[in-house]
């Protein structure tokens, strides 16, 4: 096995063993969703992980469940280690891929269970394998890259009276599993993108609706364009996220049981359009030709349940590194997460002020 470091005897030693840090970013509002790492859910937080154990080829699983989505993925790979006499280079093995994946395929799979009166959850007979894919266009980072190996199924997850297992078993025969609910319920998001170009000390807002069982939100925003410089159009897009909050942390609307506000500045569009742009602007004569067109704004939230909550409060209050431990790892035979989530997305209207702004630029924008 790639990264195993073995004593004189062929055996590896059992006091000190020292699994490699793994590193794992939070994002959720990176799009496309379905070509996620599928690590965790929000972004803005970022950290080591250290794994010490005696050895023993450790599964991390990691997953987020959408019953609304039409694919699910689910991220298993394993830690790699080393001896105190014979140390390895944890960020040169992390670039390996054979270092972090199985090799082949292994046989994964969700039991379905639903509640059955008087006796618990029970196996309803429906099954599902997971497949596998390789995304081939993974950003360089401190993993391997560009390509990347998922789990994945198409098959449609249930709420309400349903609970499902996962399994999987690795080369050893060792079985790692986790059980899980789905969250339920809907989000409805209700805004019009109210930004100007000016400087202002003004607030604009999104406002939301909760759903049962969420208790971390985060909400982000994405501007989709159109750009040319004399040749075919280009999709191009600027996206931004707020930090995810509890529920209590929003402030809620007067007179209603489960809406909230989420404030932003009217700015915010600009500032991010004059990163992406700069000087590339219809009055630079490098550019003459260069036209851009709205396409659309949308805004999304993204909500996950008490499990991912746990994982991500401990991961804001741990510094200098982490064990993973009982406290937020829900993997039986192995280490990492496996949780569920809620996404809405939702294209809203620019508001005129907006729109007269943009046009006011030198960027090129008009309408199609």
């Amino acid at each position: 096995m790639n990264g195993e470091r073995r004593t004189e005897n062929g055996k590896l030693k059992t006091a000190s063993h020292q699994f490699s840090v793994l590193r794992f970013s939070f994002s959720v509002l990176h799009f496309p969703f379905s070509v996620l790492l599928l690590v965790a859910l929000f972004c803005s937080c970022s950290t080591d992980v250290e794994l010490y154990a005696d050895y023993k080829e450790i599964p991390v699983v990691y997953g987020l469940i959408d019953a609304q989505a039409d694919t699910n993925f689910v991220k298993i790979t394993r830690a790699f280690c080393g001896t105190n006499d014979n140390p390895i280079n944890a960020f040169e093995v992390a670039q390996v891929y054979d270092s972090s994946n199985y090799p082949g395929k292994l046989d994964a799979f969700f039991v379905e269970l639903q509640k059955v009166q008087g006796q618990g959850f029970q196996p309803t007979g429906r099954t599902f394998y997971l497949d596998t894919l390789t995304v081939h266009n993974k950003e360089d980072g401190l993993f391997y890259a560009p390509h990347q190996k998922l789990y994945y199924t198409t098959e449609r997850f249930k709420t309400n009276n349903y609970r499902y297992k996962l399994y999987v078993v690795t080369p050893y025969y060792d079985t790692v599993t986790s059980e899980i609910s789905v969250l339920e319920g809907d989000i409805n998001v209700s805004s019009q993108a109210s930004f100007q170009s000016a400087p202002t000390n003004s607030h604009s807002t999104v406002l939301f609706s909760s759903t049962e069982a969420a208790v971390l939100y985060e909400i982000g925003m994405r501007f989709n364009y159109l750009e040319s410089h004399g040749g075919p159009l280009v999709k191009k897009q600027v996206t931004w996220s707020f930090a995810p909050r509890s529920l209590s942390e929003y402030e809620k609307v007067e007179g209603t049981e489960n809406y909230y506000y989420q404030y932003y500045s009217p700015n915010i569009l600009f500032n991010y359009l004059e990163r992406a742009i700069g000087n590339d602007t219809v009055w630079d004569d490098n550019h003459p030709n260069v036209t851009r067109y709205i396409d659309d704004f949308e805004v999304f939230i993204a909500a996950a349940g008490s499990d991912f909550y746990a994982f991500y409060q401990y991961l804001q209050t741990t510094q200098n590194g982490l064990s993973l431990s009982s406290e937020y790892n829900n993997i039986e035979g192995g280490y990492g997460l496996l949780s569920s989530r809620i996404f809405v997305s939702k294209v809203v209207p620019l508001s005129s002020t907006a729109k007269l702004d943009l046009f006011n630029k030198p960027w090129g924008f008009r309408e199609r």
